[in-house]
Order: structure tokens, then sequence, then C-alpha cells
């Protein structure tokens, strides 16, 4: 085991302590000042961090506000999502910069005008869909009472294959199985018929997704058969007389599937918002919507617009906050033509601050108003739709009315004058008087420069090609002819060959009878050393077309028409392009 040594110290003399208390205590003192320059130091760094924390939270906020105020005013679809995600993101960093410096975050950032605007919305639509569930029972529908109103409580559930499958018996006069066992029990199935099981293309389905239809000989049946559901005998007959209510052609059945499009509409809107990072604004407002508005106002092709019913569509389009989704419901209703596409140009024109309003008005004349040599519909025929505009709005159609050139100008001028008089339009005599006397060449300016508007706007081929022969069909001479040609060659020459190839073609199938001359003038212009430009951007064109795919049916179109007005032309421009004469 090893031994301990013990050290002895020594001890300092009273002379030595002496000595060494001076140069101990200066050292003290120098230490002491340090400390409090370093501590003055940290103070002066923490107050800065501060500062640049605190300048960091409000430049970001003023960014955040700046981004959002932008945001709002792109073509995008999902402006809310994207404004909620900047919110959240400056909340978060707020959170952040808040616990490095003092602890608790500053006042929050101030809602965007979008949020506001979707918050406000969803409450408008929580408020409307409660009145609009008891206005549908109230009409005795066949839809059960108790699965409407727990849509007020729990909007999801309308999407639901329940509550889809009984929507989807009410639009068809059927009734689900499982309510009619709910409701009357398993004996009562043998007055429905099955019309989902079958013994080929379905044979075994789920009891649930069954759905009956009342036998056609319900009521001789029942009436023998009445035993079979003791104490719900009234309850089933009046299940009975509501679906047969609702599959008649009377007003109280089109008031039910008003009301119940109504709802739908409703809970569409909810559903979208709530959920706008999934849901897909093409399928909501260019599918479903449209087809749900123009039922509301519209039942029969042929019935007439309605003032009440417009308005109730307007109100319901106030929901949809961004205007271009607004647009697209408006833009994909009346495809079918009729009263739906009247109602399309209604509400679009009946919009503040309509886009293109002159193209929807002349595309609304020519839903109007037949092309010669038809004859041009009566005053009292026009004027129950253009009643439904706004005043302001009732005049800018009946100025070009005045100006039409589908038809006749004298035949244009009187039944603009005649429009205009039965809707008490003042002032319309001195503006046909004033267009009597301008000058063809001022007028035929005037026109053409609208033509070449929708060609700078790039326009479907097709409506410019239209717009070139109502023109030409309207004023036909060697002028019109030489300025229609220097309209079409100012264009791009993608748009030059387009337009050239649909010019003949009439949207009935026929060929315009003026088109083969039209396009003779154009093809000898073209090949002409005057317009050797022109010629070569064509050519240039064709060629790359050529080179990409040598079957392009535009390219194969326009020398085929060349072609069949000019084939020394044709067979030039084909060798020009790299292609055999023969091709």
């Amino acid at each position: 085991m090893a031994s301990t040594e013990s050290v002895e110290h020594s001890v300092a003399s009273v002379e030595e302590v002496q000595q060494g208390w001076h140069e101990l205590t200066l050292r003290v003192r120098q230490l002491e000042a340090e400390h409090a320059a370093l501590d003055l130091e940290n103070k002066s760094l923490r107050f800065l961090v501060e500062r640049v924390i605190e300048h960091r939270q409000k430049s970001h906020a003023e960014l955040i506000l700046l981004l959002t105020g932008l945001v709002t005013k792109l073509p995008i679809n999902d402006v809310g999502l994207v404004v909620s995600r900047l919110v959240e993101h400056n909340r978060h960093l707020s959170e952040v910069c808040a616990a490095l410096a003092k602890g608790k975050a500053d006042s929050e950032l101030p809602t965007p005008m979008v949020l506001k605007a979707l918050e406000s919305t969803k409450r408008e639509l929580l408020a409307a869909l409660k009145p609009a569930i008891e206005e549908l029972i109230q009409l005795e529908t066949s839809l059960d009472s108790e699965m409407l109103r727990s849509l007020v409580a729990d909007p999801g559930l309308f999407y639901s294959p329940a509550v889809v499958r009984a929507n989807r018996c009410f639009v068809k006069g059927q009734v689900p199985r499982e309510r009619v066992v709910k409701e009357f029990g398993e004996q009562a199935l043998v007055f429905f018929n099955d019309m989902t099981t079958d013994p080929k293309l379905n044979p075994n389905p789920k009891p649930e997704e069954i759905v009956m239809a009342f036998k056609p000989d319900f009521e001789g049946w029942f009436a023998q058969n009445a035993a079979l559901v003791p104490g719900k005998h009234e309850e089933l007959m009046a299940l009975y007389q509501r679906v047969q209510r609702s599959k008649a052609s009377t007003e109280q059945s089109r008031a039910q599937r008003i009301a119940f499009q109504k709802v739908s509409f409703i809970l569409e809107m909810i559903h979208y918002y709530e959920n706008q990072s999934t849901e897909a604004p093409d399928v909501v407002f260019a599918q479903r919507l449209p087809a749900l508005v123009e039922t509301l106002v519209i039942s029969n092709p042929q019935d007439k617009l309605e003032e009440k019913a417009v308005v109730q569509v307007e109100g319901l389009l106030a929901f949809v906050i961004n205007p271009d989704h607004r647009l697209m419901v408006i833009n994909n209703m009346g495809k079918s033509g009729g009263a739906g596409r009247t109602l399309r140009y209604v509400l679009r024109l009946r919009m503040e601050k309509g886009p293109d309003l002159d193209e929807s008005i002349t595309e609304f004349l020519k839903h109007l108003v037949p092309s010669a040599p038809q004859k041009p519909p009566a005053p009292a025929a026009l004027t129950p739709v253009l009643q439904l505009l706004p005043a302001e709005m009732q005049k800018r159609v009946v100025r070009h009315i005045l100006s039409l050139e589908r038809i006749r100008r004298d035949d244009a001028e009187a039944l603009g004058r005649a429009v205009g008089k039965e809707l008490g339009l003042a002032g319309l005599e001195m503006e046909a008087r004033s267009q009597a006397e301008m000058s063809p060449e001022v007028e035929r300016e005037i026109a053409w420069r609208k033509i070449k508007e929708l060609i700078t706007q790039r326009a479907d081929p097709t409506a410019i090609a239209a717009a070139f022969r109502d023109r030409l069909h309207a004023k036909y001479d060697s002028d019109e002819l030489k300025q229609s040609w220097l309209t079409l060659s100012d264009a791009d020459p993608m748009s030059l060959i387009r337009t050239f190839c649909q010019l003949p073609y009439l949207p009935d199938g026929r060929t315009d009878s003026i088109a083969r001359t039209v396009m003779e003038t154009y093809t000898t212009r073209l090949t002409h050393e005057k317009y050797a430009a022109t010629y070569t951007k064509v050519a240039n064109s064709l060629r790359n077309m050529y080179r990409a795919k040598p079957d392009s049916p535009t390219l194969l179109n326009f020398l085929a028409l060349m072609r069949w007005v000019d084939p020394v032309a044709a067979d030039k421009l084909s060798m020009d392009i790299g292609m055999s004469p023969a091709q």
C-alpha cells in the first residue's frame, strides 16, 4: 500500500501580503470594468437583434400584403388558397421571430379582402341553405325530410352514397330499397320493381345500392294486398302520390325541380370553397354548375325567358367570388341552342363589367337574327328578350342592329328603328340618319377595322372567315375584295393560312357561292410580285409545317383549295415548300 505524502504549504508572510495587495486590487478593479463593458455591449447587441427581428417581421408582413394584392389580380383558379397560404406563412414567421426576441407575437396581419370575401360568402351560403331546404320540404317531394334537414348540420353528407342515390331516385321517380325497408318493412317490396338487379349485367348488387320503382299497376295491387303493410297504408300511398307528382309535367313538379337545383347549387359551392385544394374548378364551373343554372330557368328549349328567373340565377351566381369562374359558368350554358343560348348572352350582357361586350353583342345578334336570304325576325320577337337587358345595354344592342351586316342595310335600319320604338329608346333616328350620311369609304374602313381586331385578338379562324363572308355578302364589289385582301395580308401567315382554309365552308356544310371567286382573287394577289413579302412568309410557314408533319390537314387543305382555284399557282407553291406538285 503506497504511503501518502503530505505537502507542506508555505505561509506567506505579512510583508508579502502587503506587497501583493495593491496588485490584487488593481486586477479586481480591471475585471469589474471589463465586466461592466461586456454587460453594456450585450445589451446593445440584444437591442440591435430585437430591432432586426422587429424590422424583419414588419417588412415581411408588408411583403405578404403586396403579394396578396398582386395574386388576387392574377388569372389563376385557386387565388383564395394561395392567399391563405401566404397569410399562414406570415403567421408562422411572426411566431418564430417572437420566440427569438420578445416571447409573444405582435398583432396579426390584416385579413386580405379575398379571404374576407371568401369567409363572408361561406356564411351567406350556410345561411341560404336552411331556407332553401325548408322550401324543398314544403313542396312535398319524394325525398326524405330527415335526410334533407341533416344537410343543414353537415353539408358534406350531400356527397355521401346514400344521399347521392336518393337524389338520383328523385330525378328518375324511384325510391332507394333501404328506405322502403326502413319505413315499410321487407313485405312492402312486393309493390315495387327492382331496377338494379340484372341477371347478366348486375346479378348480385349490394342491398343498399338497389333502387326500386312503383309497379305500373300499384294502385290495384295495393288495394288487393293492403294487409301486407299494416298501419302504413296512408304513408305508402302518400309516397306513391308524391313520386307521381314529381314525375308529372305540372307547375308543382317544375317548382320541385327548381328548388332541388337551387339546393344542389348552394351545396356545390359550399363543398368547393371547403375543398379548393382538391376540387378542380373546371369540373365544378364548366360542367356541374352550368347544367344546374340552365335547369333553373329553362325546362323546354323553346321556353321564353322570364325576368324573375334570370334575377334568381344572378342571385346564385353572386355566390361565385371569382369573376372568371362566374364567366365560365355562363359561357358553358346553352350548348344545345334555343333558350339556353339566349340565357347565356343575356347573363353575359347583364354583367356590370363583362369582357368584350361588342363581340358578345355581335354573337348575340347572330343567334337572334338569321343571315340572308332568310327573313329577319319580327320586332315583337326581339323586344321581350332585349327587355331583359339594362337600358344602356338595350341602346347598345339596337345600335348594332342598325349596322348589322347579316341582312340588307334597309332591313337592318328598319328592324333597329322598330325595336327601338317598342323599347321606348330615343335618339335612334338621329343615329340612323348620321349612319346613312356616312361615306362608303368610312363605313368600309370601320367594318374591316372590326374584322382586323378579330384577327389581332387571335379569334377562331372559323369566326374570322365567317366575318369575311358576312361582309362580302353585304358589300360585294372590287373595293371590298381589295380591302379584304389587305386585311388578310396584314395578318400573321398562320392566321392567313387558317382563315383561307375556312373561307368556303358554311356552318351547314355547304360551299359558299362566292368563295371560289374570292379565293381566286386572293391566290392571284398572293402570287403577284407586289406581295412577294407576304408570299415568302406564307411559303416559309408551309415549309416548316411540311417538315414537321408532311400530312398536316391544314397544309393539305390549303394546297387543295389553291389547286381548286389556280392549279398553276398551287404547283409553284408546292415546289417552293419542297413538295412534289403531285402531292
